[in-house]
């Protein structure tokens, strides 16, 4: 396959496999304008696959970047109505939602990180019906990503930009299966492998789980007490399978919120709202926050953890072999989409509603009572490592080796 062969067949995987379109469902996508082409591909694609009418909103990061730089306060804190119901009625509608990313990630460097908290917080309020029914799986959605200069060259920092870029290229084909055999048919094939892991997972019901490692992590999390791993795709409530990111490696579940006790140290640096936070480390008690350190990006980690009551809390727990296609891949791409596929990760912020047993028909209120967390945001962050060991300890005091060496046991 040529280099345009693949881009045809990604944009048909992104649509038919991915958010898997439905005859006469509307579609919306989100897309970076520096991926206009790409964007225009996923359109075409959305309409052979039935779509009744593809909504296309084009973003760029630089013109946010200078909103960011020159708007006063009070203009981040509250988002327009008509904005707001242009996402949470096709939600209603129960469209499905294809967002093409992949920008610099070091974009929004150097901004007020007060402006960012801000800004996230009148989204997640302006965008409630949206995030909710998203996080709840009532529709499909689908994350992807394309290459941009910045980001290319910020990954391989050695290469020119045309030799960079192709590179990324590469990378991503290889991640998400495409130009080795037949994308949907290689799909089919990985799903089934994580669903297996899910049901061994959820045959065991363990009660916690312990991490250690050599880079700081001794650490051990509970788990919802009637958490469901799940991993590969998902279902809508009328079953409808999709799959949210592409790629994806992990299974995950919703932690005990009340339950975390010790350190974890993040394996990978993680880029957030453009900017990096590097060299970080997070301690539990009693489930929540007490102390955290970073080399670079304090403020930023800082502006997560106090984003509301639940952000310093965990919301996610997921597996990632360290021999997994992303890891061999030797890459670090500085984007969470792949390097939260590449290694072990946990997520400060909400949970997914879907872990739990029962949970999409659950209240906010009744999660939490649960220990499911709440919260308006979530963020993954890496803490998978070569010698990583994971142990599941079941109601009984069973102990069970899960992972040894990074790899399941």
């Amino acid at each position: 396959m040529n280099h345009n062969e693949k881009l045809q067949e990604y944009a048909r995987l992104i649509v038919k496999t991915g958010a898997n379109v439905q005859k006469d469902q509307y579609v919306v996508l989100n897309c970076g304008i520096e991926n206009v082409s790409f964007g225009r591909m996923v359109v075409e694609e959305a309409y052979k696959a039935g779509a009744r009418d593809v909504i296309v909103f084009w973003n760029d990061v630089r013109t946010s970047r200078i909103r960011f730089d020159y708007a006063a306060m009070a203009e981040l804190e509250n988002i327009p109505e008509w904005r707001a119901e242009s996402r949470n009625y096709y939600a209603r509608e129960k469209a499905a939602f294809i967002a093409v990313t992949g920008s610099d990630p070091e974009a929004f460097l150097g901004v007020d990180s007060e402006k960012l908290k801000t800004s996230s917080r009148a989204a997640d309020t302006a965008f409630k019906t949206y995030y909710k029914m998203m996080m709840a799986s009532e529709m499909q959605w689908c994350v992807a990503a394309v290459p941009e200069e910045k980001w290319a060259q910020k990954v391989f920092p050695d290469l020119d930009r045309d030799a960079a870029m192709e590179k990324l290229w590469q990378a991503i084909f290889e991640s998400v299966r495409i130009g080795r055999e037949d994308a949907v048919k290689a799909w089919e094939k990985h799903n089934a492998l994580l669903t297996e892991k899910c049901k061994m997972l959820n045959d065991y019901h363990f009660k916690k789980l312990r991490y250690r490692n050599s880079i700081g992590t001794d650490f051990v999390i509970g788990l919802q007490q009637d958490h469901i791993w799940e991993g590969g795709s998902e279902f809508t409530p009328d079953r409808t399978p999709f799959f949210a990111n592409m790629p994806t490696e992990e299974i995950y579940t919703a932690p005990d919120c009340n339950y975390a006790q010790g350190t974890v140290a993040a394996s990978m640096p993680l880029c957030h709202q453009g900017n990096l936070i590097e060299n970080f480390s997070v301690t539990f008690h009693d489930g929540k926050v007490t102390d955290f350190k970073a080399e670079k990006g304090y403020d930023i980690l800082k502006m997560i953890i106090e984003m509301d009551e639940g952000s310093g809390r965990l919301g996610e727990v997921a597996l990632v072999p360290y021999d997994s296609p992303i890891s061999n891949m030797g890459i670090l791409f500085y984007d969470t989409l792949f390097d939260e596929n590449a290694a072990c990760h946990l997520a400060f912020g909400e949970c997914y509603p879907t872990t739990i047993r029962n949970g999409g028909s659950m209240s906010k209120e009744e999660l939490k009572a649960a220990g499911a967390n709440q919260s308006m945001t979530h963020v993954d962050f890496m803490i998978g490592t070569k010698d990583l060991e994971i142990t599941g300890i079941r109601a009984d005091g069973t102990e069970i080796c899960i992972f040894r060496n990074g790899n399941w046991a």
